[in-house]
């Protein structure tokens, strides 16, 4: 076994979206070869309903697949194909755009007014670029969750992990996608395919993860426990870690435990040609696009 370097570590920054929603970016836009097969990470959290509720009003989508993952408030959506819901606190919606779609995305907070949940892109190869538009609704209820002896929780969102598999499947880019929590001081390792991208995204807590190249900076379990921890070995609130190759990730919980997205997927190391909501392999494709969302034809009859 040999553990994951970390390769890239940032802290997701302020933007806007939508009709004026508050967000924060991890990635997305800026380098899409850093993440294959992942495109964008939106982590949508905030307590103002005046930052949130004007919301993403209806928008086109081509070539990608997205995962939205809600941990509080609710989302309302609709779309062309005529599927219409509302995602809850713990739901999950998998939509794969594929030839393309249009679609609206209304949050509203909970009874408190806050509003909290995450949307992952992820790219579609080449041959499934005009695949048929679907989706698919998962409530929390239906997600697995393992607890480990010492406490460790892990939601299993999409793919397999520790004998249970997520109820979201399909995805072109056959994610793992996995909301784990690790108690205070304590260490622990999660296996990753060595041939899948890797990253984690903490949202809760803090901890901090082994770099084969310095394992020292993981923290000891003493330190943690009974001594002063020193912060700057810790991510924290909102900072995405991108793993190098290797099978597995090591964390070791702060003071208040660690909560965080494990996420990887095989990359597709193919062209992207990339405009908003639309990516494509080619200029040419790309151009294509637009030019049917102005004359009318983006919308694909089902065969």
């Amino acid at each position: 076994m040999s553990i994951r370097p970390i390769s890239y570590q940032t802290t997701a920054h302020p933007t806007l979206e939508g009709a004026g929603v508050h967000l924060h970016r991890a990635f997305g836009f800026d380098n899409p070869d850093r993440m294959d097969p992942f495109l964008l990470f939106d982590d949508f959290r905030n307590d103002r309903p005046e930052d949130f509720r004007a919301g993403f009003p209806w928008h086109p989508h081509r070539g990608i697949e997205t995962i939205t993952y809600v941990l509080s408030g609710t989302v309302d959506h609709g779309d062309s194909l005529g599927n219409a819901g509302s995602l809850g606190a713990g739901d999950v919606q998998w939509m794969t755009a594929g030839s393309g779609i249009l679609h609206q995305e209304m949050p509203k907070g909970n009874a408190q007014g806050q509003m909290h949940g995450f949307q992952l892109w992820a790219n579609l190869p080449s041959g499934l670029k005009m695949t048929a538009p679907r989706y698919q609704d998962v409530r929390g209820t239906d997600i697995p969750e393992v607890i480990d002896d010492d406490g460790t929780r892990v939601k299993v969102v999409v793919g397999a992990f520790w004998g249970k598999r997520g109820p979201v499947d399909g995805i072109a880019a056959d994610p793992q996608y996995l909301d784990i929590f690790v108690p205070a001081g304590v260490k622990k390792t999660f296996p990753v395919d060595t041939y899948r991208r890797a990253f984690a995204y903490v949202f809760e807590g803090a901890g901090a993860f082994a770099d084969a190249s310095q394992p020292k900076g993981v923290l000891l379990e003493k330190e943690v426990m009974g001594q002063e921890v020193n912060i700057r070995d810790l991510s924290g609130n909102r900072t995405l870690i991108q793993f190098g190759t290797g099978d597995e990730v090591t964390v070791q919980a702060g003071p208040e435990g660690v909560r965080f997205l494990l996420v990887s997927g095989a990359p597709i190391q193919e062209p992207i040609a990339w405009h908003g909501p639309i990516v494509m392999n080619t200029q040419a494709e790309l151009m294509q696009a637009v030019a049917e969302l102005r004359n009318g034809t983006f919308i694909k009859p089902a065969h």
